[in-house]
């Protein structure tokens, strides 16, 4: 049973189920390391926590914007849907290099900007997720220390997740060959 999650905006998570999206970015939570706001990737692999707490309709590319659940605050239950696991990680050295990216995600220009810009002294993370789809969702309740900017969260044992029936979001052979095209886009400055 897999008991960790990685809290992310609800689209980007249903992009990532979808083979819509591969990779996410990190720059840390408020809550993260002691208080540090600096992102540590602690766990490989992970349930996929759908959050709305700071996802926003312009904060994504626009053939998206439709998908983003534009009421306040976080409801009482929501469905996990998924798992993540990190093929790779690299610090993004630039916009530019990001840009050549762009197909591998759903945010808007502005959103990318802001996560560059936020806190410009402490590196930008890209990591390369593998997404895989969990043959029945689980519906789980919104506990108080599920709430807040951080990046993890330790699910109660009832909100464990069974990992181990998954649905690749897509094949194998199609995630290598985007892990070779972000590898690539990083040395090529």
């Amino acid at each position: 049973m897999l008991d960790v999650a990685i809290k992310e905006w609800a689209v980007v998570c249903d992009l990532l189920l979808e083979g819509l999206q591969s990779i996410l970015l990190r720059k840390g939570g408020i809550h993260e390391e002691q208080g540090s706001g600096r992102f540590r990737l602690t766990h490989n692999r992970f349930v996929l926590f759908p959050a709305r707490e700071h996802q926003h309709v312009d904060g994504v590319k626009p053939q998206f914007r439709a998908r983003v659940d534009a009421t306040a605050g976080e409801p009482e239950s929501f469905e996990l849907r998924g798992v993540g696991e990190v093929a790779a990680i690299w610090t993004l050295p630039s916009r530019r290099v990001f840009d050549r990216l762009d197909d591998l995600h759903g945010w808007a220009g502005p959103q990318v900007d802001m996560r560059f810009n936020y806190k410009a002294d402490r590196p930008l993370y890209l990591l390369a997720i593998r997404a895989f789809r969990l043959v029945e969702p689980k519906t789980i309740t919104l506990k108080p220390h599920y709430w807040g900017c951080k990046s993890w969260v330790l699910l109660e044992p009832e909100d464990a997740v069974d990992d181990t029936d998954l649905v690749p979001a897509i094949d194998e052979a199609v995630f290598t060959a985007i892990l070779e095209r972000i590898e690539s886009a990083m040395v090529q400055l």
